[in-house]
């Protein structure tokens, strides 16, 4: 592909177990985005991630190995184990999950127990909205609403902002180096290229008095593992720029959702330096590269449909096989669940200046979102899912199938409980009927959880 210069705190215990790592796969896609291997400058080495779900005790498994050693056949899981403990140690998505089912299982037949905020929007009590229009609190959550959406939609695609407090190279500050006459003009020439033609999927705040720094957000494109999913990236321009390329961060939430996005934020792109190209054209050239290419890259290059394929290698040796065939659509099922782990943690934590952002999409997205799952718990290959006309293809029943199809299922309640919070109402259908039957302390777990900070800021990337 050619692309130029204009185109909760955990509620019930923290688990650690080696990480293993589980490549699984489908596609053909030749591109030479990176390598998977720790060549990027934030990280020396990371980890491959991926999720083992559907554990009788509500835990997801987040695992990886050393990507020093690139994965051999010998190496590749036959069988991804979705049922192995999590391997997360801030993972609090799951443990609330838990926590949940665990307080639900024993519960007598016909004994119902109060869910908060959850129940008050699906149990009986408010199903019909109409009765309860006139009430006080109704009109509130109305006004909220309106308030959130009116927010949303005035959220302008590129803006200057005065600080970002919370970006990654907010300390960096410079190198010493002396910049160029020229440095802050071309940095210019960039907000106008971005600000003129970025795609309706990116959205880019940048600093006004700290011109070097730059903060994307990038909605997974349709067709892949990640639509629908809200992807964020630090960027900073160095002292040298445009001799040298930017410097990118990707706010990883702590799991590994591709093979050139790690965990530590390495971003893996020959463009930004980080992998050695096929050719020069494929690395950064001062002077006709720019951050918008670099963005839409990432975009159409990286966050792809079949993800596997990304590690160096893989297109030609896996290729065109029905075991690449297998492994690649296997990796992408884990990508999506990693996904929605992700959606989560960014509902939990946006980033500064997209607040409103984050709200609205997620608000206006839920549904979409829950109906995905459902129609890949129903077996819908990850990513087949045209919107209006549902799947265009069935999958396998294979027993790993089976088995992903199990803990997309299982995560929709946590997602649920997610969207929810976030203002969502449509969700009913997608609702499991034994997520309002959960005992008063699950509740009061499930909501301190969500409410805690350290749940998911103290986790160290």
């Amino acid at each position: 592909m050619d692309l130029d210069s204009n185109a909760p705190n955990s509620a019930i215990k923290k688990r650690k177990q080696d990480e293993e790592d589980a490549i699984v796969g489908d596609n053909e896609n030749s591109m030479n985005v990176g390598e998977s291997s720790g060549s990027g400058d934030l990280c020396k080495s990371s980890t491959s991630g991926s999720l083992n779900s559907n554990n009788p005790n509500g835990s997801d498994d987040i695992s990886g190995e050393d990507d020093e050693d690139m994965i051999d056949e010998g190496e590749m899981d036959e069988d991804p184990d979705y049922g192995s403990e999590v391997d997360y140690d801030e993972d609090y998505y799951d443990d609330v999950y838990s926590s949940m089912q665990d307080q639900f299982d024993n519960l007598p037949t016909g004994v119902e127990a109060s869910l908060p905020w959850l129940k008050d929007i699906g149990s009986s009590e408010c199903k019909q909205v109409g009765a309860s229009e006139g009430s006080s609190s109704h009109g509130k959550a109305e006004a909220k609403d309106d308030i959130v959406m009116q927010k949303y939609r005035q959220f302008k695609q590129f803006d200057i902002v005065d600080s970002f407090p919370d970006h990654f190279f907010d300390k960096q500050g410079t190198s010493g180096a002396q910049r160029s006459k020229n440095w802050a003009k071309r940095i210019q020439e960039e907000w106008k290229i971005l600000e003129e033609n970025l795609p309706e999927t990116v959205f880019v705040k940048v600093s006004e008095s700290r011109m070097e720094l730059l903060r994307a957000a990038i909605i997974g494109p349709q067709g892949t593992p990640y639509h629908d999913g809200l992807f964020f990236f630090d960027c900073y321009f160095p002292d040298n720029y445009p001799a040298s390329p930017p410097k990118v961060y990707y706010h990883s939430g702590g799991v590994r959702i591709n093979p050139n996005l790690y965990k530590c934020g390495t971003v893996c792109l020959s463009l930004l330096g980080t992998w050695q190209g096929r050719n020069n054209d494929e690395n950064w050239i001062p002077g006709k590269s720019t951050m918008l290419q670099v963005l839409v890259s990432i975009q159409a290059l990286i966050l792809n449909e079949k993800p596997f394929y990304n590690e160096p290698g893989y297109s030609e040796s896996y290729g065109g096989s029905r075991d690449g065939h297998r492994r690649s659509k296997e990796y992408s099922d884990n990508a999506f669940i990693l996904s929605l782990k992700t959606m989560m943690y960014t509902m939990r934590k946006p980033p500064k200046h997209f607040e409103d952002l984050v709200a609205g999409h997620f608000r206006t997205r839920a549904r979409d979102i829950l109906t995905a799952c459902k129609l890949y718990s129903e077996g819908a290959p990850v990513g087949s899912v045209v919107y209006n006309l549902g799947p265009t293809v069935s999958n396998s029943a294979a027993k790993n199938q089976k088995e992903f199809q199990l803990a997309v299922h299982r995560m929709m309640n946590t997602l649920i409980a997610f969207f929810t919070k976030n203002g969502s109402t449509d969700w009913e259908e997608f609702r499991s009927p034994e997520i309002l039957n959960m005992s008063a302390a699950a509740s009061a777990t499930l909501t301190e959880c969500y409410n805690s900070v350290s749940g998911v800021a103290a986790l160290t990337l």
